[in-house]
């Protein structure tokens, strides 16, 4: 089955474009810049541009409710939850790189802690 366009897919799961770009305006909403100015940006940005925002944005919103709160579990997860200079260095990342970033850590904790634990033969 070949895969659907980035333009049937904003048209099955939102119906319009539009309301595509209202839901982001809605989530992506930061105070770094007048809402007006974003929907226009957004609603030159391409189709698949903003399906890989929304998913980002509402995996963002669910899983850790803000920003704040996914660059906090980022640092805690490298082991670096009390580096003020490593904290800002998360802070300036977009959200999609510390999403991934958040993945991969819990990824490599769980296969640590899924690692036997045997001693060198002697």
């Amino acid at each position: 089955m070949p895969q659907k366009s980035p333009l049937s897919l904003v048209n099955e799961t939102f119906g319009a474009k539009d309301k595509l770009v209202d839901k982001l305006v809605a989530l992506l909403d930061r105070d770094e810049e007048p809402k007006a100015e974003l929907r226009k940006r957004l609603l030159a940005a391409a189709n698949s541009r903003l399906l890989n925002l929304h998913r980002v944005a509402t995996a963002v919103k669910e899983k850790f409710g803000s920003r704040d709160k996914l660059v906090a579990q980022a640092a805690s997860l490298l082991g670096h939850s009390k580096d003020k200079a490593f904290l800002a260095r998360l802070d300036n990342l977009s959200d999609a790189r510390l999403l991934d970033q958040v993945i991969a850590a819990e990824r490599k904790a769980k296969k640590a802690a899924a690692k036997p634990k045997t001693k060198p033969a002697a």
